[in-house]
């Protein structure tokens, strides 16, 4: 069945780790009779978290998509993780969405979770709306967080539930604010309308103010209304408060309970009656052949699809895409702007958590998935192949956490990069690097947490156990001093011998790359020649006498030398030249460059102190304090790449994950001594264990 775009929301829920995104995905399936029974995120048998990892660690690690129905509306829910290891999968989410339910808990408010969502849906101009779960478990206090989320984002933050508590503090129902109406639960969690007990006539009062004002304040014509002192009609509600809602004016706030269902259809008749439909949430901007050009919202316009996630596997890939304008039916061929290759569509399906339905079509506006693309990734723009318009993409976040990888089996390196290959189209997220420098194959993601799953998904999946170690740093080397030495290489063995001899002046540069001259006086070394003296110095330039890192900034002068007319070959002075490289650097003072970093750390003021202590002990550089959005600083420093290995953890623990980081390469600087003596003894080691 095809739906009308008026009949479809799209909505995604973000928060916390452990705030009830889950939980409440699931209720809203079991209200709506798309399961017969609820599941529980402890039994690992819930629609949103169905892969092996989440059921292992009962917590979201992937964007699941699911959908309900109701009041002949289709409602795409994506569920989205609340570790901050799995950012891209929120990305993913947030880029399908049209709205997003911030979850919290009225024992703990939203956490840091939900104010990096508040954030991220602030960032993209997105409609937004809260959920207070978990408001029958003990210390609960609706009021207290409400109050908090109040005085965090003002007075458009707007309430829609009031809870009713008992004289224990606990909740037992609670009152509708739009339409006034009233519920309580019994012990065995059975619903039933009741009255608002009278203490609270004077809270309702003023929470039903409070509503009606929100409302006025989205017209004029509304404004008249209230301050003629008409009373509103339920219609007139929901008509301004979707207003609200769809111009980023009202926030509303609901609570309830996931688990026992108290509050869900509230928020379920919230998501019908008040969340925009796909063509209500502005116009989408794409590019066609180089211009900006709007995409409309439009059923009977020319198709454009995009790709916001994949899911991949040793079987296949499935591609979740979402329809901008035009619809996508079976057999239909699109093309594939970024590739320009032809993708055919075969069957298509909308995804019940890990089940498939297939479908006859998706329409403007909806979501669905189809099966065996052969040249899409995440992001993709799929289109009409006769108007090819490319919609944005997703912009994932830079990996900040680095690991080396190997396998524990040895001749299963192969099996790791195909793995991982695999792995990276469904998240886009990390990144994986063979280092020729130091011969590791690096894996850099969000965190630990986020390594630590692609780890378990490369053995489940693909039969690979690995191994973690520390990243190692590319360090540098160069000289101090000059020196000027010989290199002699003379061999002889029964016929035509080996014979080049040079003399070779080291000094330090000034280019990274290795300077060679030449000043031959009266043909002591015959011109051609002098490419073979060239090459030998810059293969040794390849591996330091320190540590066997790169050397830099050398200059290199042959300024002497002899020759044999018969048994002189360029071997022979490519050879003469390697030795001459060893004699002479390690004489020259060499030192070991380290790599320096400048880095921009976004914190909240009131981890300054902490921030700025910690740079100190990594040997950093502050360079600057600058103030930005909402009470945060940008710090800006250099320090030694070295020093920055666990930084990504570090960070997180030290502003409860609210501080955030960038760095990037700056330049090479002496490396102290203590550093040098270290990085050389761990060479050393390295080469003894081989």
């Amino acid at each position: 069945m095809s739906y009308a775009m008026k009949d479809i929301r799209n909505i995604c829920f973000l928060g916390h780790g452990g705030s009830g995104k889950t939980s409440l995905a699931e209720s809203l399936l079991k209200i709506t009779g798309m399961i017969d029974r609820q599941g529980k995120v402890q039994d690992g048998n819930t629609v949103g978290d169905y892969d092996p990892e989440e059921i292992k660690r009962q917590n979201s690690i992937s964007a699941t998509t699911m959908y309900a129905k109701y009041k002949d509306q289709k409602i795409n829910m994506i569920d989205t993780p609340g570790f901050f290891d799995f950012v891209g999968e929120v990305f993913q989410a947030l880029r399908a969405a049209d709205a997003g339910i911030i979850v919290g808990t009225a024992k703990d408010g939203i956490g840091v979770g939900g104010e990096k969502a508040w954030k991220y849906l602030n960032d993209r101009k997105m409609p937004r709306m809260f959920f207070i779960s978990k408001i029958d478990e003990e210390n609960a206090n609706f009021h207290r967080v409400f109050d908090d989320l109040r005085e965090r984002y003002g007075t458009s933050i707007c309430p829609m539930i009031a809870p009713i508590v008992d004289g224990a503090g606990k909740c037992t129902g609670l009152v509708d604010l739009i339409t006034h109406q009233a519920f309580s639960m019994d012990a065995k969690g059975n619903f039933s309308e009741c009255e608002p007990p009278a203490e609270m006539a004077a809270e309702l009062e003023e929470l039903y103010t409070a509503v009606n004002e929100s409302v006025a304040e989205t017209s004029e014509e509304l404004m008249e209304k209230y301050f003629s002192g008409e009373p509103f009609t339920e219609e007139e509600k929901v008509a301004g408060l979707r207003a609200g809602i769809r111009d980023l004016t009202l926030f509303p706030v609901f609570t309830g309970s996931a688990v026992t269902g108290l509050g869900v259809k509230s928020i379920l008749r919230a998501i019908s009656d008040l969340v925009p439909s796909p063509d209500e949430v502005g116009v989408e901007v794409g590019e066609e052949n180089g211009k900006e050009v709007e995409i409309a919202c439009d059923p009977s316009g020319s198709t454009v699809a995009v790709v916001y996630k994949t899911v991949s596997d040793q079987y296949g890939k499935f591609s979740f895409f979402k329809v901008l304008s035009g619809k996508v039916t079976p057999d239909m061929t699109l093309t594939n702007v970024r590739t320009g290759s032809a993708e055919k569509m075969s069957r298509i399906y909308v995804m019940q958590g890990k089940k498939s339905e297939e479908v006859s079509e998706v329409g403007c506006g909806d979501i669905g998935a189809v099966g065996k693309l052969s040249d899409t990734k995440t992001g993709d723009s799929l289109c009409d192949p006769k108007k090819l318009i490319a919609a944005a993409g997703i912009k994932f976040p830079k990996p900040c956490y680095s690991q080396a990888i190997s396998p524990k089996t040895e001749g299963q390196e192969d099996k790791i990069g195909t793995g991982l290959n695999r792995l990276n189209e469904e998240d886009p997220s990390f990144s994986l690097v063979s280092n020729a420098e130091t011969g590791q194959l690096v894996l850099s993601g969000e965190g630990d947490i986020h390594i630590d799953v692609l780890c378990a998904k490369l053995k489940s999946r693909f039969g690979v156990e690995v191994e973690l170690a520390p990243a190692r740093v590319p360090y540098r080397e160069k000289i101090r001093k000059k020196v000027r030495v010989q290199g002699r290489h003379k061999k002889q063995s029964g016929g035509a011998g080996q014979f080049g001899d040079v003399w070779v002046e080291f000094e330090p540069g000034d280019t990274e790359e290795l300077t060679f001259e030449e000043k031959i006086f009266g043909g002591s070394v015959p011109r051609n020649f002098f490419p073979a003296v060239e090459k030998g110095i810059r293969e040794s330039c390849r591996q330091g006498v320190l540590a066997g890192y790169p050397v830099v900034f050398l200059k290199a002068t042959l300024v002497d030398g002899s020759y044999h007319p018969v048994d002189s070959k360029e071997i022979a002075f490519t050879t003469a030249a390697m030795l001459a490289y060893r004699a002479g650097l390690p004489t020259a003072n060499p030192v070991l460059l380290e790599p320096i970093g400048n880095l921009e750390v976004t914190v909240p003021d009131s981890y300054m102190g902490d921030v700025i202590g910690d740079l100190n002990k990594r040997r950093g550089r502050i360079m600057g304090m600058n103030p930005a959005e909402s009470g945060t600083q940008i710090v800006e420093a250099e320090v030694p790449m070295a020093e920055m290995s666990t930084y990504a953890i570090d960070l997180r623990s030290m502003t409860q994950g609210r501080g955030s980081f960038t760095m990037e390469f700056a330049r090479y600087e002496d490396a102290p001594g203590n550093i040098q003596e270290k990085v050389i003894a761990d060479t050393k080691a390295r080469a003894e264990e081989k």
